[in-house]
């Protein structure tokens, strides 16, 4: 089979309304848009939202407070198991070794290590972020961390 050979299922697919043949047509004259109006015009019809001069719901309904969303650091998440299974000890990690590991996706936004398991080898960590637990876990196991 080549690219020529496809062809729709039989009957998948219908013709095309063809407005404005005539009056037997049962779409002639006015194309199935009635007589007069907004949305019989060229162009016509009403944005989305738009609620025939109601005052809109987008308006309606109250708007406060702050949202950080726009502002938020998006941290990538490495956990301590990871990096215990991908290094040996006495190693010193920063951010292009997580890259390599595949633990992170990519170097440009930072990086936080979180305290989700247990460490028993000493690194030197070099990331953007670090919690309280595992900064405890690291220094405990004899390691370092340094935020950069």
């Amino acid at each position: 089979m080549n690219i020529h050979d496809l062809r729709p299922a039989p009957n998948s697919r219908r013709d095309a309304k063809r407005l404005g043949q005539g009056i037997a047509s049962g779409t002639g004259k006015t194309a199935g848009k009635g007589h007069k109006g907004h949305k019989a015009r060229a162009g016509g019809g009403v944005r989305p939202g738009f609620e025939g001069g109601q005052m809109p719901l987008a308006r309606r309904v109250p708007k406060s407070g702050f949202n950080n969303a726009r502002f938020a650091k998006e941290y990538q998440i490495v956990n301590l198991f990871s990096l215990a299974d991908k290094f040996e000890s006495g190693r010193e990690i920063g951010v292009q070794d997580l890259l390599n590991a595949g633990l992170i996706r990519t170097a440009s936004r930072p990086v936080k290590v979180l305290a989700k398991g247990e460490l028993g080898k000493a690194f030197t960590l070099k990331v953007n972020a670090v919690s309280g637990g595992a900064r405890a876990k690291i220094e405990a196991a004899g390691g370092k961390v340094e935020v950069i």
